[in-house]
């Protein structure tokens, strides 16, 4: 299948999807457009997510592009020029990558940074011309031949596949899990938050935030705060990561502008201005679950889907990312199903193709937990030492200098700031792994 062909399945299945963010959507619009019948199952009265900004890089934003995005995309999102990492005591600058048109040439789409709500928003318009939506909490799933969700009203809804994109908190993964099977906390709790950019631009010290968009990193002993533009620039986003010692598990919880402020407090200039903006902040606990060995249950009825099957923590910005390139590589192998025989062979193909990458990216998030966080030390010099031999690396080969091959040796940036890892990252396409799979497979659909 070319990668700008819809394919309509020769059957059409009954699928029914649990969870409505951006895993549920993305997984609707896929399949829909494929020619299956979708019920998409979500507990909250409204479609959406609880979050902030996100990030959207090449590896994902060539998928919403292919979907018919490109417009909104334009209109909603930031492109980052830049991302710079920083001290956190003084603001100096010990880290660079370059993004905006370089990035761009470099994995043939580009970068962006969008509020979530935008992105769900983009996501359900194209989306709900193929799907029936129904407010309601799923409390059980029976796997089998016809597989069936039962809701809290005692309805069960059976369907030819269930599809499990319900999150950390899935109902679905109990179906395919079996034994204790609890989110383990990371030691850490995020604060989410926005700021009105209205002010910056008089700011001598904040301008530049806004003249020259780019996602900032400012990191310290045990926490750090990732910054960047969204909406126009007319808003900034703030996630902020520090220890975590008694918040609970959830996502609406919020802390006030107290709580923020102190646990920055004797960080920077910027920093410190950045954070009295505050009103009030979400927080979430952050916990994570470890990668699984299978994401179908036995009967090849029911599959999981994004952070249901592979938590992603905030240190590398491709949870969302993992969770679209699963939706467009099922609704892709399901696009040529000729009969229900087929379900559990395309899911087992389905798993196969994406089970390692996104477990291979899941380990690559949490690793970055530690190095954000080094205390004041050897470890910590060492890692800067690295990052800054990186850093003129990158500025010199900009400048026409220096060499096109990997950079290795820094530990502590996106992908490592080594362009073979980089390239696996933001260059893989969802469409052409599916194609190349076919072709291995010698299948003629």
């Amino acid at each position: 299948m070319s990668n700008e062909e819809t394919h309509i399945a020769p059957y059409s299945l009954n699928v029914v999807i649990v969870g409505g963010g951006v895993a549920g959507l993305s997984t609707a619009f896929c399949l829909g457009k494929a020619g299956h019948k979708i019920t998409l199952v979500e507990g909250a009265e409204f479609l959406g997510e609880v979050g902030a900004g996100i990030q959207v890089a090449p590896n994902v934003s060539r998928l919403l592009i292919r979907w018919g995005l490109q417009d909104r995309l334009t209109e909603l999102g930031v492109k980052p020029l830049s991302a710079s990492f920083r001290r956190y005591e003084n603001d100096e600058q010990v880290g660079f990558n370059i993004i905006g048109e370089r990035f761009e040439q470099d994995h043939g789409s580009p970068y962006y940074h969008l509020h979530r709500a935008d992105l769900v928003e983009m996501i359900y318009g194209i989306a709900k011309p193929f799907l029936t939506v129904k407010h309601a909490k799923v409390t059980s799933v029976s796997p089998g031949p016809s597989p069936s969700v039962t809701l809290e009203s005692g309805e069960v809804i059976e369907a030819d596949l269930v599809i499990g994109a319900d999150g950390i908190k899935s109902v679905v993964r109990k179906a395919i899990v079996e034994g204790p099977d609890r989110p383990s906390p990371t030691g850490d709790v995020a604060y989410r938050a926005l700021i009105p950019t209205d002010n910056f631009l008089e700011d001598p010290e904040l301008r530049s935030l806004v003249e020259n968009p780019q996602v900032t990193c400012w990191m310290g002993p045990g926490r750090h705060i990732v910054g960047y533009c969204v909406r126009g620039r007319k808003q900034y986003n703030l996630v902020m990561i520090r220890p975590d010692t008694e918040s609970e598990e959830s996502w609406v919880a919020t802390a006030d502008s107290n709580e923020v402020r102190e646990t920055y407090k004797g960080w920077n200039s910027r920093v410190t201005k950045l954070v009295g903006f505050i009103q009030i902040a979400m927080k979430s606990k952050l916990v994570v679950r470890p990668p699984l060995d299978t994401w179908v249950d036995p009967s090849g009825r029911i599959a999981l889907l994004g952070d249901s099957c592979h938590s992603m923590l905030p240190y590398l910005a491709q949870g969302a990312a993992m969770a679209i390139e699963d939706a467009a590589v099922l609704g892709n192998i399901f696009s040529r199903i000729s009969h229900p025989s087929q379900i559990g062979s395309f899911l087992k193909a389905y798993q196969d193709l994406r089970l390692p990458r996104a477990t291979g990216t899941q380990r690559a998030s949490q690793a970055n937990q530690l190095r954000f966080h080094l205390p004041d030390g050897p470890e910590q010099q060492a890692r800067d030492a690295a990052m800054k031999e990186a850093m003129k690396e990158t500025l010199l080969e900009a400048s026409g200098g220096g060499s096109d091959g990997a950079r290795s040796g820094n530990r502590s940036v996106i992908v490592d700031h080594n362009k073979q890892l980089a390239s696996l990252q933001f260059d893989y396409d969802a469409d052409t792994a599916v194609d190349e799979w076919r072709e291995r497979e010698g299948m003629k659909l």
